[in-house]
């Protein structure tokens, strides 16, 4: 029996966008998210990626299709509102609230954790607009042993959890993910996880990858060992192609 989905969340590089293919994202895709969109359901982009950069790579990947909320940097959410993307009110200015205190009340901590970071790896650590701590590792080993010294910092913390993306890394408040955007969305709209598909590839999916928050599960064959094992326990569908074929895949595995 088909699913009964309404809101399709997909992470972006790796998901639905392969860099150098001949369609970054493939035409086919594009196609039934629009016909999903016609028949009235929600599609959100949930990504890493600041906001500019999304648009730009949307541009470039000649994307015929828009989708209806972006979330962006793994919490901001926006919304498609006449052509443009305007943030979630009040969802954006409590996350931005609660990353500024939660950054404030550990700015010490968080300055001493950089300077020992700094001093025990050659990896490149700087602060942005969104975590004052954030760090390109030179391979993925050397990120998982900065990642491990996150983890160790932040359970004393409680309230920060490291979020990572192949040899990239920032810190985020605990509140705030993927996984809980998705929710809020879903709570805007009064749809539920039974009604919702996931998909994604890498780490920082992962909290978006649960059946509490998902029903519908999907990584793509490029997708991490970590991310497949999760989509398995979750009882979720591995796809045999890569990246927006694999999406695609599994969209029409679950009938949609």
């Amino acid at each position: 029996m088909p699913a009964d989905i309404r809101l399709i969340s997909t992470d972006f590089d790796g998901t639905i966008h392969e860099d150098f293919a001949h369609a970054a994202i493939p035409e086919a895709l594009q196609d039934k998210f629009a016909q999903l969109q016609a028949g009235g359901v929600l599609w959100v982009i949930n990504t890493g990626r600041d906001l500019s950069s999304l648009m730009e790579s949307l541009g470039r990947a000649h994307c015929r299709v828009q989708p209806d909320y972006v979330v962006t940097v793994e919490r901001e959410i926006h919304q498609h509102v006449r052509g443009h993307y305007q943030p979630l009110e009040p969802w954006n200015s409590n996350c931005t609230r609660d990353h500024a205190d939660i950054f404030t009340r550990h700015a010490a901590e968080l300055t001493a954790l950089m300077d020992s970071l700094e001093g025990k790896f050659d990896a490149n650590f700087y602060r942005d607009l969104w975590s004052p701590l954030c760090a390109i590792a030179r391979s993925n080993a050397q990120m998982d042993a900065i990642q491990l010294e996150l983890e160790s910092f932040c359970a004393e913390v409680g309230e920060l959890v490291p979020v990572r993306n192949d040899v990239y890394v920032r810190l985020s408040h605990r509140r705030y993910s993927k996984g809980t955007a998705l929710q809020e969305i879903q709570r805007r709209h009064g749809l539920t996880a039974g009604q919702t598909f996931a998909a994604g590839d890498h780490l920082n999916d992962l909290p978006m990858l649960r059946r509490s928050v998902a029903e519908w599960l999907v990584t793509p064959v490029n997708g991490l060992p970590e991310v497949k094992a999760q989509v398995t326990a979750e009882g979720g569908y591995l796809a045999t192609k890569k990246c927006g074929e694999g999406i695609l895949e599994g969209l029409t595995r679950f009938g949609v």
